[in-house]
């Protein structure tokens, strides 16, 4: 395959990983046990790391999985294991990471949804409340946009600038919302003090041509670094396919920094089969490192 010329972006630094344009494509995953099951998730992490994950994402939704973080990186750490650990926030990240302070330090990485934190100044108070966590304990942070969960109050008012509309009209509005919530939310993150090299963005999208088409736009618009990933792409051949597909575009475009295979795995299949289809999916596009 012609190797395609990467889109250029500022290198993050996530712990010991720096991702960017400068770097090989870096491979991350998530874990789907309760983080405050420390047990479980260190088992999970572990799998997922021995797969080639380089990055690890944690759910962090409640006080015990934020008790729970610094007991997981730690025991880590004990075991030299110095991988990335990302924490996964909804609704409720900027009082978690406000009351447990070992939890925002422990952690790599952090990662907000601009859609899921409230509305109007709430939403504008609770996102600087957050991204002054960041920059307090120097954390870099994804914005990560989902489509299922979009800004609504933006969604509507580019909805109500026309009002005659085709259904492919109002997937280009959605679109169009997705990268102005994504770019507003880094904006305001730079203007609150946070760096541009310490920001990533993903939008994601639930059908594989409309991620193309988002993605597409996203990076003629910015040079922020990209995470990609197809949101609730299933557990089955066509997840994987549809995913895989869609990543392949991209990544072919130049497009794209850090990649994730979200799939859901059958009872008592390996968690770890989501790495394995990103280190094939690099390798057969001669991008593994």
């Amino acid at each position: 395959m012609i190797q395609s010329i990467r889109r250029k972006t500022p290198t993050v630094k996530i712990g010991n990983i720096l991702l960017g344009s400068s770097h090989p494509i870096v491979i991350q995953s998530m874990t789907n046990t309760p983080t405050a099951d420390v047990d479980k998730t260190l088992s999970q992490v572990f799998e997922l790391i021995e797969s080639g994950s380089q990055l690890v994402r944690l759910t962090v939704n409640d006080d015990d999985s934020a008790k729970a973080i610094p007991e997981i990186v730690k025991s880590l750490r004990k075991k030299g294991i110095e991988t990335p650990i990302i924490g996964d926030f909804h609704f409720n990240g900027h009082i978690l990471l406000n009351q447990y302070p070992q939890c925002a330090e422990s952690l790599d990485k952090y990662r907000i949804n601009p859609g899921n934190i409230g509305k109007g100044q709430t939403h504008d108070n609770n996102f600087e409340n957050f991204i002054k966590v960041a920059i307090k304990h120097n954390k870099p942070v994804r914005i990560g946009v989902n489509w299922g969960s979009l800004d609504q109050e933006l969604l509507a008012e580019l909805m109500s600038q026309s009002s005659e509309r085709t259904e492919a009209d109002n997937k280009n509005v959605i679109i169009e919302a997705m990268i102005k919530s994504a770019l507003q939310s880094a904006q305001y993150a730079e203007k609150i003090g946070l760096r541009k090299d310490q920001i990533v963005l993903s939008v994601k999208m639930s059908l594989l041509q409309d991620m193309v088409n988002v993605y597409s736009r996203l990076a003629k618009e910015c040079d922020y670094a990209l995470h990609l990933g197809l949101t609730e792409a299933g557990g089955d051949i066509e997840g994987l396919i549809s995913s895989s597909a869609a990543l392949a575009i991209l990544l072919h475009q130049g497009i794209g920094d850090t990649i994730r295979i979200s799939l859901t795995p059958e009872p008592g299949a390996k968690r770890s089969l989501e790495v394995e289809a990103c280190k094939t999916l690099l390798q057969s596009m001669g991008l593994q490192h």
